[in-house]
């Protein structure tokens, strides 16, 4: 009985460990660095000095050192300094192109929210910048002395340097203007304003910076107080960056080809999670009207798992698509739904047919031991093939593997050293460009017979699948997930990405695992969510 009071004891001070340990963790979520995982994406107070007709504006919800911190806190141990390595030379490369040194300029006073736009001057300008683009950073202090005695040391060093600058009012603010560069850099004109003590802007020219300023005294035409926007942008949830940018306006340097409308306004957020990053975005084309693909019903789900079950071992490339002739309808989804189906070269002429007619849900795989389509049994119906087939060359011919009937395609090609000015049919070749059979009601479609014969095990499947399962957005009509050295491929070949590198001084790719991402049409537009996966593994 005595025991008793002891047992209460300890009890109620394990309950209060777990307590104040829970309340430990809470605090380290909230205020740590892993409270990036969880800001909601709102427009920060710089938005109010950018114009809603802006080709394009960046803002990071966060200072200089938080995307260190949580690179170094969700990286394993043994790669932590590299992580957080990669992170600082970006940002540090990053505020160099502006003319800035991070460190010794910046860090001591930076605040959360740092805004970044272009802006579209007129052609003429004065007061427009030549040869670097016409853009307006945002940066928040600490405390009222911080962004002061930057604007100070800022302009004194540049001027001891022999710039000339330039020293006027405007809309009742103090504006300074000259050419400043890091030293060994080139000089690059450049502005600055300090609103509130708080907030300081740096432009590319006095023209921008003066715009900036026009548009945030009128609330229609700047984008801080345009209700619409702001409601959007908390519709995407959370999110440690926005992205506003007008697609007609977009520069050609960011490698974006597509054209979905003069209209078109893409809103996006990056979120951390873990070893992840997320991005929530919407492309709104007004007028523009939904995709005919449409989402799929539970029917069409049922036959899309059991289309993935016959994927190959070792896939390295997924792609799930439901209607893809008409998903290729789109311009906007074109150039993504061809490079779902652009497998390695050598892969035939097969599946860009198959992916241009197939009116149903279709599966795209590919690993190192060739490519593999799967659909329904009668979509497309092979008498639709016959024609194009038989344009590109080929020539169709009965299999039976195993006792299962095949339609194998040939195509005709001279041997070594065979003379067209001598008889040589014996000398004629017939290499397989293509086949199709089917196993478990399903038609399955692929190039190497050793496929066929291993299709339907699944093992292969799974790892991609896991990918896609966790975008949460099984419905969507076009899904994708590549493993971890198509995805590295996919990031370098595109020129966002290469202009990251460039700004970190080196390639980022390394510590890419994965990536998966899904594309919902609707009568809004485009909505897109994508994983970018981080760490080890496969």
């Amino acid at each position: 009985m005595k025991a008793r009071p002891f047992l209460a004891v300890l009890l109620a001070l394990g309950l209060l460990a777990l307590a104040l340990g829970g309340a430990g963790w809470w605090l380290v979520g909230q205020r740590g660095p892993l409270a990036l995982q969880h800001r909601a994406a709102s427009l920060p107070r710089a938005a109010r000095f950018v114009p809603r007709q802006a080709p394009l504006s960046l803002y990071l919800l966060s200072d200089g050192e938080e995307p260190v911190a949580y690179a170094r806190a969700v990286a394993p141990a043994r790669n932590r300094r590299q992580a957080a390595a990669a992170i600082e030379r970006l940002r540090d490369g990053a505020f160099a192109a502006a003319g800035l040194d991070y460190p010794t300029e910046l860090a001591a006073w930076l605040a959360p929210e740092i805004g970044l736009a272009l802006f579209d001057l007129p052609d003429g300008d004065p007061g427009a910048a030549s040869g670097s683009g016409n853009w307006l950073l945002a940066l928040r202090s600490r405390d009222a002395d911080g962004a002061r005695q930057f604007v100070q040391r800022f302009w004194q060093t540049r001027s001891l340097a022999g710039t000339d600058l330039q020293v006027s009012r405007y809309r009742g603010m103090g504006l300074i203007s000259g050419r400043g560069a890091l030293l060994g850099r080139q000089p690059l004109p450049l502005a600055t304003a300090l609103v509130d003590d708080d907030l300081l802007l740096i432009a590319s020219g006095r023209g921008v910076l003066e715009q900036a300023l026009d548009v945030s005294q009128i609330d229609e035409l700047n984008q801080g107080a345009d209700p619409a926007l702001r409601q959007r942008i908390a519709d995407l949830g959370e999110g440690a960056a926005l992205l506003v940018a007008r697609a007609a306006g977009l520069p050609e340097g960011l490698g974006i080809s597509a054209d979905p409308g003069p209209a078109a306004q893409v809103l996006a957020s990056l979120r951390p999670d873990g070893a992840s990053l997320w991005l929530e975005a919407l492309v709104e084309r007004p007028g523009a009207g939904p995709v005919a693909a449409g989402a799929l019903d539970a029917t069409s789900l049922a036959v899309r798992r059991a289309l993935v079950a016959a994927a190959p071992a070792a896939t390295e490339r997924l792609g799930l698509l439901q209607n893809p002739a008409a998903l290729l309808s789109d311009p906007l989804l074109r150039p993504l739904v061809e490079r779902v189906a652009a497998l390695a070269p050598g892969a035939g002429p097969l599946p860009p047919l198959l992916v241009a007619v197939a009116d149903g849900p279709l599966v795209v795989a590919e690993a190192p031991a060739g490519w593999l389509m799967a659909s329904p049994p009668d979509q497309p119906a092979t008498a639709v093939l016959e024609a194009p087939l038989a344009a590109a060359g080929l020539i169709p011919a009965p299999l039976e593997l195993e006792g299962r009937p095949v339609t194998v395609w040939t195509r005709l090609v001279a041997g070594r050293g065979a003379r067209p000015d001598r008889e040589g049919v014996d000398r004629l070749q017939a290499p397989l460009e293509g086949w199709r059979g089917d196993q478990d009601g399903q038609a399955l479609w692929g190039r190497s017979l050793a496929l066929l014969e291993a299709a339907g095990d699944g093992r292969g499947a799974q790892r991609r699948e896991r990918q896609l399962e966790a975008l949460d957005r099984p419905a969507a009509p076009l899904q994708w997930a590549l493993a971890t050295e198509p995805a590295r491929s996919l990031l370098r070949d595109w020129l966002p990405w290469r202009r990251l590198a460039s700004l970190a001084g080196g390639p980022l790719d390394a510590p890419v695992r994965g990536l998966a991402l899904a594309v919902e049409p609707g009568a809004e537009g485009l909505r897109l969510r994508a994983r970018l996966e981080f760490g080890s593994g496969r």
